[in-house]
Formats: C-alpha cells, sequence, structure tokens
C-alpha cells in the first residue's frame, strides 16, 4: 500500500463523515466502481458523487468510524462502526466492512458488506 493509498481511503472518510461529497472526486479514479451488498453497482466517478449524498440523504447526522484497517499491496480493508440518527430522530448503528483497491493513489474499487436484515429492521424500527 503507498502513501497516496491510504491518504485516498482517509480522504473518502473525511469526505463522507463531513458531508463534503465533491472532495471524493479527488480520491476517486474516473472508472471508479462501488459496490453495496443489495445494491447494483454504481459505476464511473460522477455516479459516484451522486450516489453518496443520495444514500445518506435520510440521515441527519452519520459517522464511518474505522476501527481497523489490513493493508495489502493494492487494497485496504477497513472495518467500520456506523453511527447515525435518521431524519425523524431514530438512531441507526451497525458495523460494515469496506474493501478499497487502489491504483496510482486513487480508489478504483470500493466494496461495502454489512448485514443488509439488520439495517432494514432498525430502518423500519422492528
Amino acid at each position: 500500500m503507498t502513501e497516496l493509498g491510504r491518504q485516498a481511503v482517509d480522504g473518502y472518510f473525511a469526505a463522507i463523515n463531513s458531508d463534503r461529497f465533491g472532495d471524493l472526486a479527488a480520491v476517486f479514479a474516473p472508472d471508479v466502481e462501488i459496490h453495496t451488498v443489495g445494491a447494483p453497482p454504481v459505476v464511473g466517478r460522477d455516479a459516484a458523487l451522486a450516489h453518496f449524498p443520495a444514500v445518506l440523504s435520510g440521515y441527519a447526522e452519520h459517522h464511518d468510524a474505522v476501527t481497523r484497517c489490513i493493508e495489502a499491496e493494492n487494497a485496504l480493508v477497513c472495518e467500520i462502526h456506523f453511527t447515525g440518527r435518521r431524519r425523524d430522530g431514530r438512531p441507526i448503528v451497525f458495523d460494515a466492512l469496506d474493501v478499497f483497491d487502489l491504483r496510482d493513489g486513487l480508489i478504483t474499487n470500493v466494496a461495502t458488506w454489512y448485514d443488509t436484515r439488520g439495517l432494514v429492521r432498525q430502518l423500519r424500527g422492528c
């Protein structure tokens, strides 16, 4: 893992956590792909930049806390503890795993894994 790759992932979380989604343009490769369990892939920088504001629009607050990272040559795996509050005040908490592929200091792929069933229960208030 290069220092530039690590900086790209750090920049990703800084942008997501501060709702500065436009800042993601600096860390995403033009052909970036976003793969989230249970959802169709998001392909290309422009689509990725539009994806995050849409996904997080229902949250009054949200934070991805990186709890551990495992580095490989061109990849970084991060365990995440997500905490948030929906616009109606309901809290949402879950753990996730983000796998980042990197090339030339830019993120080319993000694969996010989490318990979809547990999240749906929270979103539905069950």
